[in-house]
């Protein structure tokens, strides 16, 4: 009796393998009619991603790419709460203090991942329902479509644990309306459902509830054009009443935003946000002055050299500002404060922006030679 039970066992294990939507993989990759479909598979962890994801979704997303058979490409997550939360930050952490060789690997096959879905030739469809933060921005934002729902929350909350809003937020950040992106980027502010659109990070906004039929939708889709998924999308889109009535979230500070975000530097910002003294610029105050000084100066650098950088252009740089990251001190107790003890109060060594030099900064700008991210 043993040995059927084993016996059956192999037999189910090897039919799991075989039809590669194992309910335990970390990530499921499956074609639908003509579609290729990248499903993140790690609900408990929010669909966070680390490098062995990285590593069985770029190889294929490069054959599909090629696929004359394949049309277009759609990326969800499982679990209902989150699209990606962002990168698996703790395994970074703890290969970091060890010098593991995985703080450079991870951060090189993310860029790659995130430049092979902002050239992708085939439509690419992200439908960013529920958390999609850091690493599920780079997942998301640099594709054709992006369909958020009212369960779509937003953030690129990188200063606040010694990190900078990488994944190609050099390029899309300073790319927003005015200086949303600097305000973004420097506050890790949160945008919920519609204002996800309404910032222009999402393309289409969809109720939750339907994307299983749009789905299904864009998989009936025989042979489509970006303008045939476009218009598909658009009929989702505008049947959609969920919120339709509310203004942006930021709509009544935009002015305030783009003047206050304006400086030249990070000295300037706060200079501007005490001497303006209203409620929402004191609000942003308090909020900057929890960030890390280094993150801070790192970031508007970041943003105000990638708005006239390409993308490959901005991987490159963020990349070395990572490696820069990793051999500091910020990011390890970033994480410590926020992630790991949760006490919220990090120690940020220098603890003020007057303390981080210029030439430091310069420093993490510098190229990597034989080191520099190869795409």
């Amino acid at each position: 009796r043993l040995k059927t039970i084993n016996r059956l066992q192999v037999i189910i294990q090897h039919l799991k393998m075989s039809n590669q939507t194992d309910s335990t993989a970390e990530v499921l990759l499956e074609k639908r009619g003509g579609a290729g479909i990248i499903t993140l598979n790690r609900p408990k962890a929010l669909n966070a991603l680390n490098l062995s994801m990285i590593k069985q979704i770029y190889p294929q997303l490069k054959t599909w790419e090629q696929d004359p058979e394949t049309s277009l490409i759609i990326i969800k997550g499982t679990g209902g709460k989150a699209f990606c939360a962002g990168g698996d930050i703790r395994a970074i952490t703890e290969a970091g203090k060890v010098g593991d060789k995985l703080t450079q690997e991870f951060f090189q096959g993310e860029y790659r991942l995130n430049n092979a879905i902002g050239t992708c030739k085939k439509p690419y469809v992200a439908l960013i329902d529920g958390i999609t933060m850091g690493g599920g921005v780079g997942l998301s934002v640099h594709g054709h479509f992006r369909v958020a729902t009212e369960k779509t929350l937003f953030a690129m909350p990188e200063t606040a644990i010694g990190l900078f809003p990488d994944v190609g937020g050099g390029y899309f950040l300073p790319r927003l309306s005015g200086k949303v992106g600097y305000y973004l980027a420097l506050t890790g502010c949160r945008l919920k459902g519609r204002d996800v659109l309404k910032a222009g990070i999402a393309t289409h906004f969809v109720e939750s509830a339907k994307l299983p039929a749009l789905e299904k939708d864009l998989i009936a889709l025989k042979s489509p054009s970006k303008e045939n998924i476009a218009d598909l999308l658009n009929s989702y889109h505008k049947k959609c009443t969920v919120d339709q009535e509310k203004k942006f979230v930021l709509d009544e500070h935009m002015e305030k935003i783009n003047s206050l975000f304006s400086a030249n530097s990070m000295e300037e910002i706060v200079k501007k946000l005490k001497q303006d003294g209203s409620p929402f610029a004191l609000k942003q105050l308090e909020t900057i002055n929890k960030m890390s000084p280094t993150s801070l100066k790192l970031t508007l650098r970041q943003l105000r050299e990638g708005a006239s950088m390409s993308l490959q252009e901005v991987l490159r740089m963020e990349y070395r500002l990572s490696q820069a990251c990793m051999k500091g001190q910020d990011f390890y107790e970033g994480v410590r404060a926020v992630l790991i003890d949760k006490d919220q109060s990090p120690k940020w060594k220098p603890p003020a922006l007057e303390e981080v030099s210029d030439e430091f900064v310069d420093n993490c700008f510098k190229p990597l030679g034989n080191d520099d991210l190869k795409l």
